[in-house]
């Protein structure tokens, strides 16, 4: 199975970080649905040309979130989740990518009324299909 993770290799984001995010994304979102069968450790790390230990700690990352389960001598899978547990995770993402947003603000010296006026110019952006 083909994964579509994309990979910066010019951020400053750990590489494990920036396949995990993803990879929960994805889960979360609903594009790898439950019990979907995901790429043995060493083919996952060849696909995405980075250390099987690597993806190993993103697959036991996951696995402690509830999010995967791996069968000794079958794989790895995506676990069942259940709706409202869906919905904590959603909000979770959501949360931890804003929070780091307006960390990057503060650091930048943006006031708060100017990054409202930010997001909400990219809110309405995006919902409304422009970019």
């Amino acid at each position: 199975m083909w994964i579509p993770i994309q990979i910066n290799e010019n951020s400053a984001e750990p590489l494990y970080h920036q396949i995990e995010t993803q990879l929960r994304s994805l889960i979360i979102s609903g594009v790898i649905t439950e019990g979907t069968l995901l790429p043995s450790i060493r083919e996952f790390s060849a696909d995405l040309k980075c250390s099987v230990i690597t993806v190993r700690r993103v697959y036991q990352d996951l696995e402690n979130e509830g999010l995967l389960r791996t069968r000794q001598g079958t794989g790895t899978f995506v676990s069942h989740v259940g709706d409202g547990a869906m919905e904590g995770y959603k909000q979770d993402a959501v949360r931890k990518a804003l929070e780091s947003a307006i960390e990057v603000a503060q650091s930048v010296q943006c006031s708060e009324d100017e990054l409202q006026q930010i997001f909400q110019e990219i809110v309405e952006r995006k919902y409304k299909g422009l970019g």
